[in-house]
């Protein structure tokens, strides 16, 4: 890797202002004052040494959690109204109360549940606590309390309440993937002794409203001892909720209690009431678990003794566990120089690991899945699961192991009942439930299609931070299986050179108006052409990106057109007619990515096959993809039954023009030309910079989708670009852009999916791990260092 210093100074202040009654996160745009307020010496590590160590405590409120939950939980774009917490793994999470809602006070709000492939709000708040003065029989109303603070920090929730003689904290922590555990600490500070009636409210929600729909999700309350457990009805709705009658939802308190159940309603109430003299404590603590299975529920129960029995040493280790996340991530002397970050780069931390999700259903391994927040992205995808990787490598590297792992176990085997034809293979996207090829009943699981091949770009990453070498040993066949994949199913004319397509699959077939699929006169299923070019723009994550409109662009451009790839006279797959240059600058880095760890694992004859290799695509790319006359690089269409080829000049730049650079094998005077093309105010380098389409092509949307937005991973691949050919100054001047272009992103809103070029506005969903990963590995590898992730086994 290539490693140059930069020294900067450029210091904004962010701070968390003191509102009446609520304290909330905001953005500060006056001058800081001093660097003192973010560390601190206390507890100085070996981790983080070198400098006054950056602590959790520091960072409340970067990321707005108020909510009023309610049976409709997505807005606009399917997407949660909200923002909300979780950890460990947890399918589900909690959110603050908003401010003006009294009757959520006293609990977390919510909470939100994924039904397996869905998320949803179980209730508005499940669990909120009620307290009566026994002498007076008056209950406090904490909605009138001197003052109320909501706040979360890395890997916790706190409420706080002032009530005049009494104080009240409230503490949410995730202990296991599925379980939180919450403190409840009271102190008299009246000087008169006190005697309290303690009790918890809570109520669930049995529907489910998405949009015009209104779905039954048959929910009961039930009694069990101190505990209060939710049941769930069987109901396999596909495209909107799952669950089955082993699911749970349980709340035990470690004191006891006595419960009323009246329909959807409850109320819980200590046996005893609690007397405190002045200055005394009272303390109490309840666990929430939602489990999927009886085993899972059965284990739970198991850990409940310790979760109880023990529980200040979980708080200690939740807090440890976090302060570890930003000892990793806040280090060397360079950190003192740019405070402004830090808030945005914890966010970072906390939207991936709110997007952690555990092992359930056909889901093996821990990963990171796009987003929590939208209805459809309760999955685990390729190549977002390799770029949130590479920054989880940073601070959580056996995540990071894990989530290559979760993808990697359904690599396609030659035995396989389904596809033998695609050994090797990586499909696009797995779920909780398996698709009907597969014997589930998912909608969601997706293997028409596989992702860019980004996966030993992750996986190198991890080792370069962890030095496992049986993690290499046991990720490099599987690997070399996959990269080779592409060359027996993805390249048409076999020349070495990869085209994006689509596997065989019955989602490929002609159907009618009753979805009864179309045969032809030999009853073979008729292929639709439209399928499969999408499933090639699914291919390279660029779903509606302008170099894949059928059409095509001009008179002497025949659009896109679908090759038969066939291996000893069976079709194996399918290929578009054009050889993209972004698959093919990834092949070439993963050719790298490849040979460094062939060298680490000895593997010499690789290490020779794969040099060999790279340098006829380098010099394929170089002479046959780049357009001296405008000076990028463009997709090359090619013909199914000749040598004659045509850059895809005409249909615009896009952000697969920078690719070869990613990769590093451009020449100097290309890289040059593509720089400036990069950084071009009329093209990419936009208010917001790096648009997924050119300013200047035909078809530049700023807001749809890869038309125009700003997609943080290609930002990333542009940053580091420049970065490898020594445009420093023009990286770090876009990597600004970047952090104080985004909206909100340097307050306390969330990270978008992807961003308007032009004012710099956040679109489609949000808390979007591959967004949150860049700009964590944008902060550390150039911010603080000059350090691309790029390949460098070929000089």
């Amino acid at each position: 890797m290539k490693k140059r210093g930069w020294k900067r100074s450029f210091v904004v202040s962010l701070c968390i202002l003191v509102m009446p009654f609520i304290v909330l996160g905001c953005e500060n745009e006056k001058n800081s004052t001093s660097n003192e307020a973010n560390v601190s010496s206390e507890g100085d590590t070996g981790t983080n040494s070198d400098i006054a160590r950056i602590k959790v405590d520091r960072f409340a409120n970067i990321l707005d959690l108020s909510a009023n939950p309610t049976e409709e939980a997505h807005g606009v774009y399917e997407t949660n109204k909200f923002n909300h917490f979780s950890d460990l793994g947890a399918w589900h999470g909690y959110y603050q109360p908003a401010k003006d809602n009294k009757k959520l006070l006293g609990g977390f709000a919510g909470p939100l549940i994924v039904s397996e492939e869905y998320p949803v709000n179980l209730s508005d708040s499940i669990n909120r606590i009620q307290i009566t003065n026994k002498e007076t029989n008056e209950q406090y109303d904490l909605s009138k309390s001197k003052y109320i603070d909501l706040s979360s920090y890395p890997g916790r929730l706190e409420q706080k309440y002032e009530l005049g003689d009494l104080t009240l904290d409230i503490t949410l922590i995730f202990v296991s993937n599925r379980t939180a555990l919450i403190r409840t600490n009271m102190v008299n500070t009246d000087e008169e002794s006190l005697e309290l009636d303690i009790s918890w409210r809570g109520s669930v929600f049995n529907s489910v409203i998405d949009g015009n729909n209104t779905l039954d999700i048959g929910t009961s309350l039930q009694k069990d001892g101190n505990a209060i457990q939710v049941n769930f009805s069987n109901v396999r709705e596909q495209w909107n909720y799952f669950a089955t009658d082993e699911v749970k939802y349980y709340i035990s308190h470690d004191k006891k209690i006595n419960t009323e159940i009246n329909g959807l309603d409850y109320i819980s109430s200590l046996e005893d009431s609690v007397s405190l003299d002045p200055g005394e404590t009272f303390e109490t603590y309840t666990t929430e678990s939602y489990t999927f299975t009886e085993d899972e529920f059965s284990q739970e129960q198991e850990k409940s003794s310790d979760y109880m029995g023990e529980p200040e040493s979980h708080f200690k280790d939740n807090k440890q566990r976090w302060q570890g996340y930003l000892d990793k991530t806040f280090t060397g002397e360079k950190v003192r120089d740019f405070p402004q970050y830090q808030n945005a780069v914890v966010k970072s931390i906390e939207t991936l690991m709110t997007n952690w999700q555990s092992p359930a259903g056909a889901i093996k391994h821990d990963g990171i899945i796009p987003s929590m927040s939208y209805k459809w992205f309760m999955g685990m995808w390729s190549w977002d699961s390799w770029k949130a990787d590479v920054a989880l490598a940073e601070f959580n590297p056996d995540l990071a192991k894990n989530n290559v792992r979760a993808l990697f176990d359904y690599q396609i085997k030659s035995d396989d009942n389904v596809r033998p034809q695609d050994k090797g293979a990586i499909i696009d996207a797995i779920f909780y439930n398996q698709n009907s090829s597969r014997g589930g009943e998912g909608g969601n699981w997706n293997e028409r299609n596989s992702k860019p091949p980004l996966s030993a770009w992750a996986v190198w990453n991890i080792y370069e931070e962890t030095n496992d070498k049986e993690f290499l040993e046991e990720m490099y066949p599987k690997l070399m299986d996959y990269h080779n994949w592409w060359y027996t199913n993805r390249d048409h004319d076999n020349n070495g050179v990869a085209e994006y397509g689509s596997m065989v699959s019955e989602a490929n077939w002609k159907t009618d108006e009753d979805g009864k699929v179309i045969k032809d006169k030999k009853g073979q299923p008729e292929l639709n052409d439209e399928a499969i070019i999408e499933a090639a723009a699914w291919e390279s994550g660029m779903d509606n990106a302008t170099r894949f409109d059928k059409e095509g662009i001009g008179e002497d451009d025949v659009g896109v057109k679908v090759f038969e790839n066939k291996r000893d006279g069976e079709v194996v797959g399918y290929s578009i007619n054009q050889e993209s240059v972004d698959l093919n600058s990834y092949l070439y880095a993963e050719k790298g990515f490849l040979k460094l760890m062939a060298a680490e694992l000895d593997r010499n004859e690789d290490e020779k096959t794969l040099s060999k290799d790279a340098s006829k695509l380098k010099m394929y790319i170089q002479e046959n993809m780049y357009d001296k006359e405008s000076g990028y690089f463009y997709d090359l269409q090619i013909n199914d039954d000749g040598p004659e080829t045509k850059l895809l000049v005409n249909r615009g730049k896009g952000t697969e023009g920078w690719l070869p650079l990613w990769a590093n094998l451009a020449t100097d005077e290309q890289a040059e030309t593509v720089k400036d093309n990069i950084m071009d105010k009329d093209k990419f380098n936009t208010y917001m910079p790096f648009p997924t389409a050119s300013k200047d092509n035909e078809k530049f949307s700023p807001s749809d989708y890869w038309r125009g937005p700003v997609w943080l991973d290609q930002a990333l691949f542009g940053i580091e670009a420049l970065q490898n050919y020594g445009f420093d100054i023009e990286a770090i001047e876009e990597t600004k852009k970047l952090f104080y272009h985004a909206e909100g992103l340097m307050g306390n809103a969330p990270i978008h999916e992807n961003y308007n070029p032009l004012n710099g506005k956040g679109i489609s969903t949000k808390n979007f791990s591959w967004s949150a990963a860049t700009y964590y590995l944008l902060y550390k590898n150039n911010i603080l260092s000059n350090n691309p992730t790029t390949q460098d086994a070929f000089k």
